[in-house]
């Protein structure tokens, strides 16, 4: 099937890739109606014979990595090879797990020539991922963080004449969202709400009343109905992007390491230019631990004139940071990495963040902030990451991002804190000795 006549066709520019030809339209149907035919013949044969779908998942795995390594380039210096995947017990699980794979499929969709619709990677990407088989979907979400840093990239950074075409990469995206909309079935996603006036396992209201009277659920709406897009137009392109990330972010547990650190880098780069704003809030909290103002002048920061919005005499002046390095100590203090060293290197550029974008880009740094499981690469690269969003927000006076990131913040330092903490207390035991078993406890009755 070539992918090149069954492209979507759209622009980089926000003013021409709202208009779009009828064509692609039927073409989307055509994909999507066989995507449709095989998930219910693979569907029918697993409830027929179990054996026969499991065997059918593997060799349909093995197809696609062995189609992938007809596609790539292999590096004349590293043994690796896409085959050795294939030839595993589960070949996706082990594509999924493979750095050198991610590798070799980054070097191969970055250079400037891809992401148009004739490019094979893309047609790849959009075959598996409208594949039945789970595991090939969580391989194209696992690149979904590379994916949306070139998209966004490309398009807000270069001109409308000198932009290659990148339909490839909009097909790709469409697939995932058309996925997610085919889910959620026209439904909103809802929240609970708990109602804090009612008592609860974790707290009491203060005023209580007489008699308890029933509580009315409270819902908040996190995600409006889905709507069909059959092109990435300028209007509805924050929107198919989000929902990319959301989906991104419901499979992030079994999402690799490099995975994060991609998108954490990508994200840290669209927050835009390097400024001192980044370590305002970590400044000021700790400055609120030691050196609070009775007169509620503000909190000050010994050594510098950082303050939280006033001077030293009660006006209202710009909040300056005279000595940086102070600053810059109290990061190297929490073991947060900082931007400008040589191991964080940004990708991307500054793009405009929309709530549709914003939204599922914080619950992903969260995850990769305070995930338990979380890589201390992980940890760091969102530090760095909710920090220049931190600063984005502040410019831009965006309350939802200035909220949001300003919690982030705060958790990770309470937990880099705690680390040290629980670092000096308990001391790592070595290994190598050998400890003494206890004698169990023997207890005396009398009768």
């Amino acid at each position: 099937m070539d992918f090149s006549n069954h492209k979507i066709s759209s622009s980089p520019t926000s003013t021409s890739s709202s208009s779009s030809t009828p064509q692609p339209t039927t073409t989307t149907a055509t994909f999507a109606s066989g995507a449709t035919t095989s998930s219910n013949t693979a569907t029918s044969a697993s409830t027929a014979d179990p054996m026969h779908s499991w065997w059918e998942s593997i060799s349909r795995a093995r197809s696609r990595i062995l189609a992938l390594n007809s596609l790539l380039a292999p590096d004349p210096s590293s043994s690796f090879s896409l085959s050795s995947l294939a030839d595993s017990d589960q070949p996706a699980l082990s594509f999924l797990s493979s750095l050198d794979a991610y590798s070799l499929f980054s070097s191969a969709i970055s250079i400037p020539s891809s992401g148009s619709g004739s490019d094979p990677l893309c047609q790849w990407l959009y075959e598996t991922y409208l594949s039945a088989d789970p595991h090939l979907r969580l391989i194209v979400l696992s690149i979904v963080p590379l994916l949306t840093g070139i998209y966004l990239s490309r398009i807000h950074s270069l001109e409308s004449t000198s932009a290659p075409s990148l339909a490839g990469l909009e097909a790709v995206l469409l697939a995932i969202y058309s996925a997610e909309v085919k889910s959620r079935a026209g439904k909103p996603v809802l929240a609970q709400i708990p109602d804090l006036s009612q008592p609860s396992l974790y707290h009491s209201p203060r005023n209580r009343q007489q008699r308890p009277t029933k509580s009315r659920p409270s819902v908040g709406v996190l995600s409006a109905p889905l709507e069909s897009q059959l092109a990435v137009k300028s209007t509805k392109r924050p929107i198919i992007v989000g929902v990319a990330l959301d989906c991104y972010f419901k499979q992030i547990s079994q999402m690799p390491s490099w995975s994060k650190v991609e998108f954490c880098k990508y994200a840290a780069a669209w927050a835009g230019q390097d400024c001192a704003c980044k370590n305002k809030f970590d400044a000021e909290e700790k400055s609120d631990k030691k050196y609070a103002n009775e007169n509620g002048a503000g909190y000050y920061l010994e050594g510098s004139n950082l303050s939280n919005g006033f001077d030293r005499n009660g006006y209202g002046n710009a909040v300056e940071i005279e000595h940086e390095d102070d600053v810059v100590e109290q990061i190297r203090e929490l073991k947060i990495e900082r931007v400008d060293s040589g191991e964080f290197e940004l990708k991307g550029v500054r793009i405009p963040l929309d709530w549709e974008i914003l939204q599922p880009l914080l619950r992903i740094l969260g995850h990769c902030l305070l995930g338990t499981l979380s890589a201390q690469d992980v940890k760091d690269a969102a530090s760095v990451a909710v920090r220049r969003l931190y600063a984005r927000g502040s410019h831009d006076l965006l309350p939802q991002a200035i909220l949001a990131t300003q919690s982030l913040i705060r958790l990770d330092n309470r937990a880099r804190e705690a680390a040290q903490i629980s670092a000096a207390t308990n001391p790592p035991s070595n290994v190598t000795t050998p400890s003494k078993a206890k004698k169990p406890e023997v207890l005396l009755v009398s009768k």
